[in-house]
Formats: structure tokens, C-alpha cells, sequence
């Protein structure tokens, strides 16, 4: 999941610093070339673009730096945490639901992948199988229990049994 991540956000900084250094200034170039610019559309538009990518550009570095820093050690083994998958009961309905925890920039509804930071993600971090905990949603409260936890150490374990493959 980390190199997953990290492999995510490289290309998107490899495709807005392509945007960044020949798009835009030929975007740039050709609007400067029609002459007034206080009243130039397409000179504002690239203008603000730019500013754009490149504050995008400098998030994306920040969050590489933090992930490169991240040490799988500090990642508990043994309850839910970052890159944990975790099936939980809905005490309402009884259904049941996979979440995968991760991080903001990695937030994937199809796959369930929901970030750390969410109200799901924050009510079930640091809990182990068996436990119980209530969700603060704008529809209401909702009661999990947690059924079943796999850690990012189980799931990188099962890859390299796997051979990558999982």
C-alpha cells in the first residue's frame, strides 16, 4: 500500500510538473501574444493554473517526505492502524461492512479504502477484534463491531508469501 502510494502521487507530480514547465507557459505564450492582458481570459485562466499546480506540486512533496519517513515499526501489529483491513458489523442492521485505513491522499470509495482522518477511520483506529465502536454521522450515530482485523504487517506478510501477487 505504501509504495502503492507513493508510486500514486509520484506520477501525478511527474504529470503536473510536465503541466508546470511546457503547458502552461505555452498556454502563457500564446494569450500574452493577444495582446491586453487586464481583460485576457485565457492569461488569467493559465495564471491561476499555475498557482494551482504549483501548491498541488508542493503538497505532493510534503506528503512524499512523510511517507518516505514512515517507519513500519511504529505501525501497530496487533490492532487496527494504517493500511489495516477491518470487517466490522453494523449493530443496527447487522450488516457487515471491509474498510481498508489510509491515507488521505489514498482514499478510494470503490475499493473502500477510507482515510484515517474520517469519522469511520478515527472511531476505529487503535481497536481490536471484538470491540465496539460508535460513529458520529450527520444521518445519526452508527455502533460497529469490530469483526475481524488484518494489519499492513499481515498484508505486506501475505505479499511476500505470495511473491507480490496479493
Amino acid at each position: 500500500m505504501l509504495d502503492e502510494l507513493k508510486r500514486k502521487l509520484s506520477d501525478e507530480a511527474e504529470e503536473l510538473l510536465h503541466e508546470l514547465n511546457v503547458t502552461l507557459p505555452a498556454e502563457i505564450e500564446k494569450a500574452v501574444a493577444q495582446g491586453d492582458l487586464r481583460e485576457n481570459s485565457e492569461y488569467s485562466a493559465a495564471l491561476e493554473r499555475q498557482q494551482f499546480v504549483q501548491a498541488r506540486l508542493d503538497y505532493i512533496s510534503r506528503r512524499l517526505s512523510e511517507l518516505s519517513e514512515l517507519d513500519m515499526e511504529t505501525i501497530p501489529d496487533d490492532r487496527v492502524g494504517f493500511g489495516s483491513k477491518v470487517r466490522v458489523r453494523d449493530l443496527g442492521d447487522e450488516a457487515e461492512e471491509v474498510f481498508t485505513l489510509a491515507f488521505g491522499d489514498f482514499i478510494d470509495f470503490d475499493n473502500a479504502e477510507i482515510s484515517m482522518a474520517s469519522p469511520i477511520g478515527k472511531a476505529l483506529l487503535g481497536t481490536r477484534e471484538g470491540e465496539e465502536v460508535t460513529v458520529s454521522t450527520p444521518g445519526g450515530q452508527i455502533r460497529y463491531e469490530v469483526v475481524e482485523v488484518t494489519t499492513i504487517h499481515d498484508l505486506v506478510e501475505d505479499e511476500e508469501d505470495g511473491d507480490g501477487a496479493g
